[in-house]
């Protein structure tokens, strides 16, 4: 009879645990997929990245829930990790006999894929570009980026002063001016 009530209390802690995590996944999708977009690029891709790493914390959510840790920063983190793995597994160069057509992309699908500064976002390294996309689009702090990266803070600030770098010379190579100067 112990055992049937300890099967009993795991499966309603089990059902609490999938509830919590269908409301923190409702109330931070938005988030998420903006996040993913800015790391990845495109909507597309961003929404993979989301259900890969959405799919992986659910399945051990009492677990993250009992470590204490903010939920969204480990989630952000989880994707920032999931992206680097893929962008190094995508970066390796294959050879093609051809060279492959390039289709036109129509307008409509991203108004930002021809603006300069998304472009030259999109070049940074995947780490440099979440330390970007956390600071200046999500208005996180230096700690809890450095938290939801599992990094220093001085890690982020490294990485920040590089991207802003290159961002300002690839932007001053192209003519586009704008932004604080100083």
């Amino acid at each position: 009879m112990l055992q049937l009530g300890t099967a009993a209390e795991r499966g309603g802690e089990r059902a609490e645990a999938v509830g919590d995590f269908a409301e923190f996944v409702r109330v931070s999708m938005p988030g998420l997929l903006r996040y993913g977009h800015a790391l990845t690029g495109n909507p597309h891709d961003s929404a993979d990245l989301v259900q890969a790493v959405l799919e992986k914390v659910g399945s051990r959510w009492a677990a993250v829930q009992r470590k204490g840790d903010d939920p969204l920063a480990y989630v952000r983190r989880a994707m920032a990790n999931t992206h680097i793995s893929i962008w190094r597994r995508r970066r390796r160069e294959s050879l093609v006999a051809d060279f492959p057509d390039s289709g036109a992309v129509a307008p409509e699908l991203s108004r930002l894929e021809n603006e300069p500064l998304w472009q030259a976002l999109r070049d940074l390294p995947p780490r440099q570009r979440a330390v970007v996309v956390l600071r200046y689009y999500d208005n996180l702090s230096e700690a809890e980026i450095a938290n939801a990266l599992g990094i220093s803070c001085g890690t982020v600030k490294s990485q920040s002063s590089k991207a802003m770098a290159s961002l300002r010379t690839r932007l001053a190579k192209e003519g586009v001016t704008g932004g604080r100067t100083g």
